[in-house]
């Protein structure tokens, strides 16, 4: 689905991540930690095509991403979804406007999509916030809005960053239950996160591998975890 192939990618003038290789395969669950700065969020964009590594390959879906053209690479997108870090909305349009706006970016009239995107409102929790402006939502509901936009268009992968990093621990188990939940229909799911506790939480539930970033290079996390 996505290979790294000795991958590095330089910002600046300096190399942020250097040899790293990874596959992730269908159905898997992983974990990227790793300290401030050490480019998770930077190694998540070279997943999904946000970035272009400056030496090594990343395939996506069996393609080269540096073969592929703006509108190849858009639509290969759709199949990953991306639940931001700090996710931006439209302040204007009601929650589930916001949800639904890929379907429209797609080309999908929301109207044909009206059961689909209840039903999705509903597993996130969110069936009475359907109506409500961003600004209303707290931030537990934005985050669950967040995972909702990310998977409207059923994609094969989610990576989310640091999903859980402004949200309390009940909230923050109530996300991981829905990425564990989309894992389990067979969706890949990687969550970049700094909290261990999720990660311990998470261990006892679903079978998942911790990867570390660390001076430039992907590792494989000890049993510290």
């Amino acid at each position: 689905m996505i290979e790294l192939d000795n991958l590095a990618y330089s910002y600046g003038g300096g190399e942020l991540l250097s040899d790293i290789s990874l596959k992730l395969t269908p159905g898997s669950f992983h974990f990227l930690t790793g300290p401030s700065g050490a480019g998770k969020t930077t190694f998540l964009k070279l997943c999904y095509g946000a970035l272009i590594p400056t030496a090594g390959r990343a395939l996506l879906f069996d393609r080269d991403l540096r073969e592929m053209d703006r509108d190849e690479v858009a639509m290969m997108r759709r199949r990953i979804g991306v639940v931001h870090q700090d996710c931006k909305f439209l302040d204007h349009l009601p929650l589930a406007e916001n949800v639904a706006l890929p379907l429209m970016v797609a080309g999908r009239a929301p109207a044909s999509e009206a059961q689909n995107l209840k039903d999705l409102m509903d597993w996130c929790g969110l069936t009475r916030r359907m109506h409500a402006l961003p600004p209303e939502l707290s931030g537990g509901e934005r985050q669950r809005a967040a995972l909702a936009r990310a998977v409207i268009m059923s994609p094969d992968v989610i990576l989310a960053d640091e999903p859980t990093g402004n949200i309390d621990w009940e909230m923050s188990e109530r996300l991981l239950t829905l990425l564990i939940e989309l894992n389990r229909m067979g969706k890949t799911v990687m969550i970049a996160t700094h909290d261990l506790s999720l990660i311990r939480a998470a261990k006892t539930r679903v079978q998942a591998r911790v990867l570390r970033i660390a001076n430039r290079r992907l590792q494989l996390a000890g049993a510290d975890l």
